[in-house]
């Protein structure tokens, strides 16, 4: 028999018990994950201690804090949320942690959680000198996530972002102005390079949607809740990632790097060209798909990338 509110409320009293209880009901209802966590017991956490007003990394101790009665009923009113609406948490707490920041998140754009923010948290050490980076690009910037986490990790660097969607262009402004790193980054509402001025860059990086169509009709629906632009890259997932590959080439500079997310397309894409020596990189925390080239291994494969766009 299904417990009711109701009886939780009067059963259950601390962090531990709700963050427990919370975990159990995402698992009986199939709660898919993926934006920021990856567990129950995880999703369960974030979500309730953002509901109570504590930070996520809450010491131990006070986990068997006792909830007042208004703390229960707004908590299990969120957890009713999640699982009834499907979709990501962030959406509801209307912040997701990326690079150790938070952002403002909301169904405009993907819910950050790249694992591109662990190579600008190193400052794409060892691949680049930090100190020879004075220009960065973030294409497909969505949230901003990316480009603000750049102005934070190159504070004398000025960041260019740049998105299609308007939308997204509005929650990366306010971002910009929650990080107060205006002055640093500049957006772009451009088809990737589009409406770009001239411009040379250190570092190039993206995380452009790479879906194939096979791939996104098997998405869960926490994932559809999102931007469906955000994930959609054609029939094999390269379309944006091969125009990328094409034109990065008259905007690097001499000794710059370009750095793409691309996902489960990773293998579509090493397929498509074997010859190309995509740097696949590893990550402590988890994640793969990323590549980097060389500002010089972009040239050189410049025309077999723009034969196979054509």
């Amino acid at each position: 028999m299904q417990t009711t509110n109701s009886e939780v409320l009067t059963t259950l009293s601390t962090l531990r018990d709700y963050i427990r209880w919370a975990a159990s009901r995402f698992t009986q209802a199939r709660v898919s994950f993926g934006h920021g966590t990856v567990t129950a017991l995880d999703e369960a956490a974030a979500l309730i201690l953002h509901t109570v007003y504590q930070p996520y990394n809450l010491a131990e101790a006070y986990m068997d804090t006792v909830l007042t009665m208004n703390e229960r009923q707004a908590v299990i009113d969120i957890i009713d949320r999640r699982i009834n609406e499907r979709i990501p948490a962030a959406y509801l707490t209307n912040e997701a942690i990326f690079a150790g920041l938070s952002f403002y998140v909301d169904h405009r754009v993907l819910v950050p959680r790249s694992p591109i923010a662990e190579l600008i948290e190193q400052r794409f050490s060892p691949w680049i000198d930090e100190d020879q980076v004075g220009r960065i690009l973030d294409l497909c910037t969505g949230s901003g996530c990316i480009a603000v986490a750049c102005a934070y990790a190159f504070p004398d660097a000025l960041v260019d972002a740049v998105d299609l969607s308007v939308d997204a262009l509005a929650v990366a402004e306010i971002n910009i102005g929650n990080h107060q790193v205006s002055d640093s980054v500049t957006l772009y509402q451009s088809d990737l390079f589009n409406e770009l001025p001239a411009a040379l860059y250190d570092v190039i990086v993206s995380n452009p949607p790479y879906v194939c169509h096979e791939e996104w009709e098997q998405l869960p629906e926490e994932f559809r809740a999102e931007p469906d632009m955000g994930f959609k890259g054609g029939h094999t997932g390269l379309d944006i990632v091969l125009r990328i590959l094409v034109d990065a080439d008259d905007y690097l500079a001499e000794q710059g790097i370009l750095i793409v997310e691309v996902g489960s397309s990773a293998e579509t894409l090493q397929n498509s060209f074997p010859d190309v020596p995509f740097y696949w990189l590893d990550f402590e925390r988890g994640g793969d798909g990323v590549f980097l080239l060389a500002a010089e291994q972009v040239h050189d494969y410049h025309e077999l990338f723009l034969a196979a766009l054509n």
